[in-house]
């Protein structure tokens, strides 16, 4: 359970970054026995297992979350257990592998996602995929065929990898499957603490001139009691 200076921490050094580096960042807090370079390459869904029991660890199973519709934009609130996804990303620490074609193909991981961010579209990030987990790699010519049975194989490989969320839109009644972005959400709400954590902070010290450390170091019952009084 990290505590509230340590959150400070993690947002200090992860604000900065891009957005896989604070994913990476995220998991090695979750997974302190594993050194950076080991959890950059095992399987993604090594990597969301490992945010979620944070998640759950800092923020509790219940998740509050918001969707647009894809067509006509309308906004659902969901309600999700973190439990849930927890299950649908099951699985081991061992590398993910199968078979495309012939070739042997190794589950991606989140160094091979920030080594194929820099490419110009959705299809070239693909193929860049293909070419770094297939082996022997494959051509280019051969990338078109292979990436349909590489998908499946990737799923059955890693399913804890990608996780969706099956959706109606109730205003249109469009169907469509989100992407749950476990580690998005997750530092989403770590900033959004950091950030009412310097609030309270910020506030306590102009009253008292205490300093952050002799603030962060009181129970939340007593922040909180100190923070009632100030309002008041």
């Amino acid at each position: 359970m990290l505590g509230d200076s340590d959150l400070l921490a993690l947002w200090e050094r992860g604000s900065p970054r891009h957005p896989l580096d604070r994913a990476l960042l995220l998991g090695c807090w979750a997974r302190p026995d594993l050194a950076p370079d080991a959890l950059a390459d095992l399987p993604l869904g090594t990597l969301n297992r490992a945010l979620l029991g944070l998640r759950t660890d800092l923020f509790g199973r219940a998740i509050d979350a918001y969707v647009d519709c894809e067509v006509c934009g309308a906004r659902h609130a969901l309600a999700l257990d973190a439990e849930d996804f927890s299950a649908a990303a099951a699985g081991s620490d061992a590398p993910g592998e199968g078979r495309v074609a012939g070739r042997r193909w190794r589950a991606p991981t989140i160094r091979d996602l920030a080594a194929v961010a820099g490419e110009p579209s959705p299809q070239a990030a693909a193929f860049a995929i293909l070419h770094r987990c297939l082996s022997p790699p494959p051509t280019p010519a051969e990338l078109a065929d292979l990436l349909v049975e590489a998908d499946a194989v990737f799923e059955a490989s890693d399913p804890g990898a990608e996780i969706g969320l099956a959706l109606i839109c109730d205003a249109c009644g469009h169907r469509w499957v989100a992407n749950f972005d476990i580690a998005a959400l997750l530092w989403d709400e770590v900033a959004a603490r950091a950030r009412a954590l310097l609030d309270e902070v910020d506030r306590l010290a102009r009253a008292y001139g205490w300093s952050e450390a002799e603030i962060l170091g009181l129970s939340p019952v007593r922040r909180a009691a100190y923070l009632e009084l100030v309002s008041g």
